[in-house]
């Protein structure tokens, strides 16, 4: 009843790439369907690993480039060229990701996006005509402005003189000096890969809604905040486009404000899986399916809000797939993510954070056979008839010519309703 099972998640942030947990979950399939026919789609969301799927998706390559790290030293860094030889893309977690900054130095005022824009001059180099840049996994919060900077912006305080790097030295910029920018920008697309619903300013700003996953103090949040609200008064004065809404416009939030910045040259701020997923010719593979299985380090009410597992339910959905969604955790608003039929959380005890993230391509593995065991053992029960009485071998045969006229053309899918809840494991 399952013959093709489609794997597409994302990847288990600071634990697991893409690839790492679509190989996990196939491992867990083949012990219980050890003939299925398994298509692995680990997709990106513009964060770690974009440069790498969509360079091996189109036939490109990776180029290898040292920059600014997000704390101010030099890193190896990466962007891809696509098959068409036209498009570059920069995935700025390659260059600014939170992975890269040590846990004892996680303070979102200081960190910078420099490198991204050191990135976005190599690609030029290159002589490419479009530019993508993948946003996702930051560890930045300075708006973009260490990206201008790079690229030859002037940042300047009240007495002139050019700031330093980071967020918080945004709340000194009094003026901005973007006549030295790289004159190549005005002949290349700038695209931004980006999630929709993050903004730059206000309660639901960047700062005050990913501040403290990044590091950063009550006080610190705050502080950012101010920061960023200056950022975007003077970026909008002195640089932006016009008619551009760089405080509230959909996805200049974007790591940590870098689609403001980008935005304020004149880029295309898009949501990402329109931008990525086509390239990866999802819906087709989707629609073959009996079975897709999505994950993600955390399933909750945040879901929705332009994650993988969201994505990917919506439109196995156009097809009418069933879907299974695994994760690290299961939090408020878990089983209500439209489209996913069923979840399940990958714990099978309370363990500790470091311990969990050390074991996760076993927890993953270990899950996707407990959850599928059981999808395999609600297709096996009696089906009920109404006035609550089973099915019998009686009630159930039909005359063997009208069983073979209307036997079905293609395997059924598998009913997950059962699994709908979340386990209480947390």
């Amino acid at each position: 009843m399952l013959n093709r099972v489609v794997v597409a998640p994302s990847g288990f942030k600071e634990s697991l790439s893409a690839e790492a947990a679509a190989d996990a979950i196939a491992a867990g399939v083949r012990r219980v369907l050890p003939d299925a026919q398994i298509d692995l789609i680990p997709l990106v969301d513009g964060g770690e690993g974009t440069a790498v799927a969509l360079a091996a998706a189109t036939g490109g390559q990776l180029v290898t480039v040292p920059a600014t790290g997000p704390v101010g030293e030099t890193v190896g860094a990466h962007f891809a060229l696509l098959g068409s030889g036209d498009t570059a893309v920069v995935e700025m977690a390659a260059v600014a990701g939170l992975s890269l900054v040590p846990r004892d130095q996680r303070d979102p005022g200081a960190t910078t996006t420099y490198g991204v824009g050191e990135l976005i001059l190599a690609a030029l180099d290159q002589g490419v005509r479009r530019i993508l840049v993948g946003c996702g996994d930051s560890g930045t919060s300075d708006g973009g402005a260490g990206a201008l900077q790079a690229l030859g912006a002037r940042l300047l305080d009240e007495d002139g003189f050019e700031l330093g790097l980071g967020g918080r030295e945004l709340s000194r910029l009094h003026r901005i000096d973007s006549s030295c920018l790289d004159t190549r920008l005005k002949d290349v697309e700038l695209l931004v890969a980006c999630n929709p619903y993050n903004v730059l300013c206000g309660e639901r700003g960047v700062a005050r809604v990913f501040g403290p996953q990044k590091g950063a103090t009550p006080e610190q949040v705050e502080e950012l905040s101010d920061a960023l609200e200056n950022w975007a008064f003077v970026l909008t004065r002195d640089v932006a486009v016009p008619d551009t809404d760089l405080r509230q416009g959909a996805g200049t939030g974007a790591s940590g404000g870098l689609g403001a910045g980008l935005a304020a040259l004149g880029a295309q701020l898009l949501p990402r899986f329109d931008v990525l997923l086509d390239h990866l010719d999802l819906d087709t593979r989707l629609a073959r399916a009996d079975l897709v299985i999505t994950a993600e380090g955390a399933l909750d009410h945040q879901t929705p809000r332009g994650k993988v597992p969201a994505e990917v339910a919506r439109r196995a959905k156009l097809y009418d797939r069933p879907v299974l969604a695994l994760a690290g955790t299961l939090g408020e608003g878990a089983q209500d993510v439209p489209g996913v039929d069923a979840c399940h959380g990958i714990l099978p005890a309370p363990m500790a954070l470091s311990e969990a993230l050390h074991r996760a391509s076993d927890l993953l593995t270990d899950a996707t056979e407990r959850a599928l065991r059981m999808i395999v053992l609600g297709t096996r029960l009696p089906l009920t008839l109404p006035g609550g009485a089973p099915e019998t071998d009686a009630q159930t045969e039909v005359p063997e010519t009208h069983a073979r006229a209307e036997a079905p053309q293609t395997p059924a899918h598998a009913d997950v309703s059962g699994t709908h809840r979340p386990s209480s494991v947390r």
